[in-house]
């Protein structure tokens, strides 16, 4: 391995962590937009057994800033209502976007209750849904088609619609696609997800180990290799070639692979240590178009496939 560095597409300034903001849940959009949620101090609670900005929380209904960044400009939008317990942000056309939570329970009546609020372009709630428990990654795709991955407690729990590993999802709440008994073994969780044009990458591993799979939302069609590295945190892809992080937790620091497929089979081409702005935790990378983005701390930069 080499070390390296990669420069930064944006950070949270010093004069607003001064101020009391916290940069917590973030995504980048099918356009190559960032977008990240700032949140007041005040409004959150800390978990010090979680490394990171995972570990702040919202307590209680607040409000908040969506800054979205693009061709180097910024743009911030006041977001009402942000609901207690969000984990996940997904950008959706139209400049509208949702908040989720990673888990839900059964309300009094026995229905699955709301964990994904809707929001319009001026930052307003708009509608909400269910898209099933315990999730590990959400991403949305450039039709709107919102894509899961799920934890062992929602694969191995009762929620029937966690049950697959993975799904696709619209904004009402409506699964328009299952792995219906097409993945090589049941996964057990999801690690990393990206977009290539109008297809998904989802990486999850499984007792057999770690797999990839794409999926063509037109067709259902899903194939799945096997994945190089274990233990990814990002991965992005473009035509035959894939960039893959693995963190090195809580440290500024990654290992970063590439890899390039041949006859059916991801083979890695090179790997490298690099040097990032900050600490890298859960959540940590997303992939668009060839493109993974990395957050370290509260920094963000980006490697090319």
């Amino acid at each position: 391995m080499t070390p390296g560095r990669s420069p930064v597409v944006w950070s949270l300034s010093r004069r607003e962590a001064r101020a009391g903001w916290r940069a917590l849940w973030w995504s980048v959009g099918p356009g190559g937009e960032l977008a990240v949620v700032l949140v007041r101090k005040r409004h959150l609670r800390h978990y010090p057994y979680v490394k990171g900005w995972p570990g702040w929380s919202v307590a209680a209904p607040c409000d908040g800033v969506l800054v979205v960044v693009s061709g180097g400009t910024e743009r911030r939008v006041p977001v009402a209502g942000i609901p207690p317990h969000t984990g996940h942000l997904v950008l959706l056309p139209g400049s509208r976007f949702l908040l989720a939570s990673g888990r839900t329970s059964r309300d009094r009546h026995g229905s699955w209750e709301r964990n994904a609020v809707v929001y319009s372009a001026e930052g307003h709630p708009v509608g909400g849904c269910c898209l099933g428990d315990d999730i590990d990654y959400l991403l949305a795709d450039r039709d709107g088609g919102v894509w899961a991955a799920y934890g062992d407690e929602g694969i191995y729990g009762g929620h029937p619609e966690s049950i697959p590993g993975l799904a696709r999802w619209d904004t009402d709440g409506a699964r328009t696609w299952s792995p219906d008994g097409r993945l090589p073994v049941w996964p057990l969780g999801g690690s990393a997800a990206a977009t290539e044009g109008s297809a998904a990458w989802l990486a999850w591993y499984s007792h057999r180990g770690p797999f990839l799979s794409r999926v063509d939302p037109a067709t259902g069609d899903v194939t799945s290799y096997r994945n190089p590295v274990r233990d990814t945190d990002g991965i992005a892809v473009r035509g035959s070639r894939m960039v893959l992080t693995r963190r090195v937790h809580n440290r500024p620091a990654v290992e970063l692979s590439r890899a390039e497929l041949a006859d059916g089979t991801w083979t890695l081409t090179s790997r490298q240590q690099l040097r990032v702005p900050g600490p890298v935790v859960l959540r940590c990378a997303q992939g668009r178009d060839g493109v993974l983005w990395l957050r370290a701390g509260d920094s963000w930069v980006r490697f090319e496939a």
